[in-house]
Parts: structure tokens; C-alpha cells; sequence
């Protein structure tokens, strides 16, 4: 089942509680305008709020890039204001919506991963990586930095000297090399990306589903990625499936007081 995301560039599939999030835009090596991401944040929420989709993956298109990161035609004629306030501001609200989806987010990372590219992959709770893929931050060689968190989440998910080597050094890592360095978590032939994820996410399917996502959630939270969101919704799971509810709301209903 194909769902519309607001922008073709951004595919959103789900079939057999798999979604698959595609960046389609091969020509601009699947970089992003401010619409596309827009239709990222769209998709993501779409993907959480599906009440069959277990696991969710997320690639690009073509063999060349995952994704180039932002399209610089598409933000360069910003002013300073429109910058902050539009494009990083979005880019946010996107990502993190993708980070902090209830199923687990795998990341099939199919050609170069650069920039905003990888601060996509970042959301992802696991990278799959092809052996012809290159990982880095070259923000600050344009004169900006990695303003999609790519100094934040990015440093709690991979640690500081890493990404200090790619934000502020210019460090281009090799698939193996960021293997190595815990920026990806598999490394496959070239083709074999989408493949692996998939076969990931079967392994996923075969457990407990509300024991899986609580469990995301949970380290999410130890990574300082959710507040207090987990708390509170685990504390209402508890609640839902409690007696108590049920007599409130039957009582609402009867217009009467509950009996607790």
C-alpha cells in the first residue's frame, strides 16, 4: 500500500507491517528542499500512528547516494532569519520525528551518506551500510555546520571525537571504517542494503511488539533523546490496561459517579 507523504519525492510503502520510506530524487543525489522534508516529518508520523506497521526502513533511491543532505540551491538564497527559522527549524521537527517513531527505524544506506544525509541516518536505531559508501560532515567547508543536530544527537549516538573528526576536521569515513567507528552497524556487498534491512526487520517482527517499542523508547530516553515522554507513556500504558480506566469511562458514559 502506497500512502501519500504531500511530495512524490518522499515514497512511503507498507505491506506485511513493513514500511519502507524512500528518498526519491536520484538525480539531485536524493538531496532535500524544504517540501521534501517536510514530507519526511509527514511520513514518519504516518509510519507511527499505523496501527500494523511493526518496522520501519528508510533508503534512498538510485546507487550513488542515500542522501546528499540539504540541496544548497534550495536554501543559499535564505536570509539568516529564513535559514534559521525555516529550513533548520523543519529539519528538527523532521528528524525528530523520524528518532523518536514507535517501531524501529532501520536506515539501508545504498550510496553516500553525507551531510544532512547522515543526520538522517543518525534518526535510525541501526545502519546498514554498502561496502561503496562514504560517511562524513563537510557542512563547514560551505561555511555552515551541521545544523540538523548532526552536533547533538549525532554526538549521543556516536560520541564526540568521532563527529569532531568529520564536523571539524573534514574526516570522510569508508563503510569499514564506520564500522568501526559504531557510525554503521552492518557492512554489505554494493545492492544489498535494502535486502539486509529487510531481512533485519523480519528478525524484529518475530518478537514482542509493545516489549520492543518500550524498549526503544526507553533507550531513547537514556540517550536524552525523548524527556519525559517515556515516562509518561508507559505510566498510561500501565493505566489503560488498568480496571480503573474501564470504570471511569463506563461511568462517564452512564452519568454517574465511578466506583473506584
Amino acid at each position: 500500500m502506497t500512502i501519500d507523504t504531500g511530495d512524490s519525492r518522499i515514497k512511503l510503502d507498507i505491506e506485511d507491517r513493513l514500511a519502507l520510506i524512500t528518498i526519491d530524487r536520484p538525480d539531485k543525489l536524493n538531496a532535500l528542499d524544504l517540501k521534501m522534508i517536510t514530507a519526511l516529518e509527514r511520513a514518519a508520523h504516518l509510519v507511527d500512528s499505523h496501527a500494523s506497521a511493526r518496522v520501519a526502513i528508510i533508503t534512498g533511491a538510485g546507487e550513488k547516494s542515500f542522501c546528499a543532505g540539504g540541496d544548497i540551491a534550495a536554501w543559499a538564497g535564505y536570509s539568516a532569519t529564513e535559514f534559521a527559522m525555516q529550513w533548520i527549524r523543519q529539519g528538527h521537527r523532521a528528524f525528530d520525528a523520524l528518532a523518536r517513531m514507535r517501531q524501529p527505524l532501520i536506515a539501508a544506506l545504498n550510496g553516500h551518506t553525507l551531510g544532512g544525509g547522515l543526520e538522517v541516518a543518525v534518526t535510525a536505531d541501526l545502519r546498514v551500510a554498502e561496502e561503496h559508501v562514504k560517511l562524513g560532515f563537510p557542512e563547514t567547508s560551505l561555511g555552515v555546520l551541521p545544523g540538523w543536530s548532526g552536533t547533538q544527537r549525532a554526538v549521543r549516538r556516536f560520541g564526540a571525537q568521532t563527529v569532531r573528526r568529520m564536523a571539524v576536521f573534514g574526516e570522510v569515513f569508508t563503510a569499514e571504517q564506520g564500522l568501526a567507528l559504531g557510525l554503521v552497524d552492518r557492512v554489505v556487498p554494493k545492492g544489498k542494503s535494502l535486502e539486509t534491512a529487510k531481512a533485519i526487520a523480519q528478525t524484529v517482527m518475530q518478537r514482542g511488539t509493545l516489549a520492543t517499542q518500550a524498549t526503544k523508547m526507553m533507550i531513547n530516553a537514556a540517550e536524552g533523546e525523548e524527556g519525559e515522554r517515556p515516562l509518561e507513556a508507559l505510566a498510561s500504558l500501565a493505566v489503560a490496561e488498568s480496571a480503573e480506566l474501564n470504570e471511569g469511562v463506563t461511568a462517564f458514559r452512564e452519568k454517574r459517579k465511578p466506583q473506584f
